[in-house]
């Protein structure tokens, strides 16, 4: 019953419409419906009203689903109204503070190895491990798989599966950071000219994603939506044939760009309310994955671990938001730039949003696409060159 993908549909969706709920008619407007549904989802998951994460000996299909399905297709739905314009204004400072984050990813994990001792606590897989993180807090997970298959940590059931639960825990906190951040440091960071201020805390998006359909216009940007998942995916396996493999996420990003340059795609209604509607799914599922009851069951190994990854979460923080601040730049560009780093593009894509940056939506997509090109040898570097020495 649990793991049924109509019941957990149900309770995802109900969790996102009692979040946007809380944040139109609630003192809780200014923490945003971002933040609020991957909370909500996770103390859902941690009672036990839904499962908490999926694995492969007790998958949940509907996560899974959300995964592979709906969190690309949000991309392009939500990439049909970009401005070129201001994504140029962005530009290199974000891929600046994202590169400065990538390397202060790989010395956090060398640092936080050292201090738990990692070649006598995990043993002598923790250059893998580290290696590992580094690849997942630059890319994602499939950096972090890339190197779990090329040291065989998978053979280490409970290392391997204590891995996955701290980088999952560690994920949902920094998200829920990053969403917090723009605000607290906003007091201490120089202001803009030019730039209006949101006192009020992240825009509410209510206009923005509220739009009248008809059901011609449901059924075409569904059919949209899919066969762009569809093309991308075609093209992905025909690249990797071809020797020179291109990922999915890539190609349905340059369909959306292509498709938005028309002046046809702004007659097209559904996207954004689709659009945003999947990305707070996706996020559900974040929370859903921070299961804090398989970090307890790790015991030592556990919480050595945990230590591990926040002391390279912070690291990354600290030189990321610390170089933005001493060169000035926008607090919320530091913000989605790093969340590229640890969430992927996706989490990213809904940071921006979640702050009220829509001129921030595609380099986040754009980042978390450099940064799945860039984990896996960085993870080696680490794994290889930076962590043996430790030993």
């Amino acid at each position: 019953m649990l793991t049924s993908s109509l019941y957990v549909l149900t309770v995802l969706c109900l969790l996102v419409v009692l979040s946007e709920w809380l944040v139109r008619n609630t003192a809780m407007h200014g923490l945003g419906t971002a933040l609020l549904v991957i909370v909500l989802t996770a103390v859902a998951a941690n009672i036990g009203i839904l499962p908490a994460g999926s694995t492969e000996e007790r998958p949940v299909p509907a996560y899974e689903a959300i995964f592979a399905y709906l969190a690309p297709i949000s991309i392009f739905w939500l990439l049909l109204r970009v401005n070129l314009r201001d994504v140029l204004r962005a530009g290199l400072p974000i891929v600046f503070l994202f590169l400065v984050g990538s390397l202060a990813t790989t010395f956090g994990a060398v640092l936080g190895m050292w201090l738990i001792n990692g070649s006598q606590v995990i043993g002598p897989l923790y250059t893998a491990v580290g290696g590992m993180f580094v690849g997942t807090y630059t890319g994602g997970s499939i950096n972090f798989n890339a190197l779990a298959l090329h040291y065989e940590v998978m053979r280490e059931g409970v290392l391997y599966g204590g891995s996955i639960a701290v980088d999952n825990i560690l994920t949902t906190l920094w998200m829920v950071a990053t969403l917090a951040l723009p605000r607290l440091l906003a007091p201490l960071w120089p202001k803009r000219v030019g730039r209006v201020t949101q006192e009020d805390g992240p825009s509410l998006g209510i206009e923005d994603d509220t739009e009248h359909l008809h059901p011609i216009d449901l059924g075409l940007i569904l059919a949209l939506g899919m066969g762009a998942l569809m093309v991308s995916n075609l093209l992905a396996a025909w690249t990797a044939r071809m020797g020179y493999a291109v990922p999915s996420i890539i190609l349905i990003t340059i369909l959306a760009l292509v498709i938005a340059q028309f002046p046809i795609a702004k007659r097209l209604k559904g996207a954004q309310a689709l659009g945003m509607f999947s990305v707070y799914l996706f996020l559900a599922v974040i929370g859903a994955f921070c299961d804090v009851q398989a970090l307890q069951s790790l015991g030592f190994l556990g919480f050595a671990l945990f230590g591990f990854a926040l002391t390279t979460v912070l690291i990354h923080g600290l030189a990321t938001f610390g170089v933005a601040r001493l060169m000035k730049m926008d607090l919320d560009l530091a913000a989605v730039a790093s969340q590229a780093n640890i969430g992927g593009g996706t989490s990213a894509l809904a940071l921006a949003r979640g702050i009220g940056r829509n001129d921030l939506v595609l380099p986040a997509v754009l980042l978390g696409s450099l940064g799945n090109a860039l984990g896996t040898f960085l993870g080696f570097w680490a794994a290889g060159q930076l962590l043996p020495g430790l030993g």
